[in-house]
């Protein structure tokens, strides 16, 4: 999806995309590679599902015993309190139920535990999921899902798009482990950055670059660039999309293999580089690297990087010094403009009376034309290697 239809979709509000399982079961297994006891004897928490439908409540119900989890809650939101939904009517799986409660169904969530064998098969699974009404309508905000978030060790969910930063802020002030969706362009919001740099969240596995997640839409959603129709169901691709999360994967402790500077300069795919080399900005004591594989090997400096650095961002290889914004947040400009200077660029660059805001980001000059670059991370080697 276009960062225009994500735009479109937090304004409508239009937060119904269900994540597949196939997504789910790829970024689980990550964590698992890593560390095969990351959910042994742990409460998991999905607080922003549908369970009946939910592939999140279904991967961690059929895969209870294997993952060796203590307790599994989750939680949905009740229809009547969703702007829209093509899944407001009932399941048959509460239909039949006696607890069926027709005003509690549209008003009211519901909570789903799994932590015992209720049907006496011997085994815990998605047949001993055991559910009720929840006394509110299930926002995560309420004191009732904010308790079971302090109950839980692990929270997983896709939340809604609109409210990743108000949800994102209620895990962390939590201390809780977590993996969540979002859109990739989060990683720039201030309440975001600050934790990737202190080391307090990174990027899943499945992300831009790597693999397209599709996620299930309503049948009515608007037709987009990126839909499909697979089983029947209506899928859209978003290709900003991420996983964020504090749970140690193997992915993140992989080196990124790199050429020295000159060895960049000479053989490099990318043409700025071959033409005009590495490039030092005006405004910051850091040098312009347009893509991630043109990473010098022995720059000892700092070096301005694309966002989607992050995706094969190594702790133990890199240092993450800041950010190229406008308030110098991180201490690291070196010149700031005045708007005369600003108003000044604009014209030399376009022609005519306007403002640029060279402020925003990093500055190159060439023939005495000041160009902003994309948004860029600050960074640097931990050891430099020739």
């Amino acid at each position: 999806m276009s960062k225009e239809n994500l735009v479109g979709a937090r304004q409508a509000k239009n937060d119904e995309f269900y994540t597949q399982f196939v997504d789910i079961e790829k970024e689980m297994n990550a964590y698992l590679e890593y560390d095969e006891k990351v959910f042994r004897d742990k409460v998991v928490l999905l607080p922003c599902d549908d369970p009946e439908w939910s592939n999140f409540t279904r991967y961690f119900a059929q895969n209870f015993e294997r993952l060796g989890l203590k307790r599994l809650i989750s939680t949905s939101y009740a229809p009547n309190s969703k702007p829209q939904s093509a899944f407001l009517n009932p399941t048959l799986f509460e239909l039949e139920d006696p607890q069926y409660d027709e005003v509690k169904s549209a008003a009211n969530g519901k909570i789903f535990i799994l932590d015992r064998d209720v049907n006496g098969d011997h085994k815990i699974d998605v047949d001993d999921l055991q559910w009720k009404y929840l006394d509110g309508d299930g926002d995560f905000r309420s004191d009732e899902i904010t308790a079971l978030r302090d109950e839980a060790d692990v929270i997983v969910t896709n939340p809604p798009f609109s409210l990743f930063r108000p949800f994102l802020a209620w895990i962390v002030e939590a201390g809780k482990q977590f993996a969540i969706i979002g859109n990739m362009n989060a990683v720039t919001y201030k309440e975001v950055f600050p934790l990737i740099k202190e080391n307090k969240l990174w990027l899943g596995v499945t992300r831009t670059g790597v693999g397209f997640m599709y996620f299930e839409v309503p049948v009515n959603t608007p037709t987009k660039q990126g839909q499909k129709i697979e089983n029947a169901k209506l899928l859209q691709t978003i290709g900003n999309s991420a996983w964020f999360t504090n749970i140690e994967h193997g992915r993140r402790h992989q080196p990124l293999a790199l050429m020295t500077e000159a060895e960049n300069v000479k053989f490099s795919k990318h043409k700025q580089i071959k033409v005009n080399g590495y490039q030092k900005y005006d405004n910051y004591d850091a040098i312009e690297v347009p893509a991630v594989d043109a990473i010098p090997s022995d720059f000892p400096g700092i070096m301005g990087v694309p966002i989607t650095f992050l995706g094969k961002y190594n702790p133990d290889q890199f240092e993450i010094l800041g950010m190229c914004e406008n308030s110098d947040l991180y201490g690291l400009k070196t010149r700031i403009y005045t708007s005369a200077e600003c108003k000044n660029a604009y014209l030399n660059k376009f022609g005519k009376p306007g403002t640029y805001d060279l402020n925003a980001s990093g500055v190159i000059v060439a023939n005495e034309i000041f160009e902003k670059v994309y948004q860029r991370i600050l960074i640097r080697h931990r050891k430099v290697t020739k």
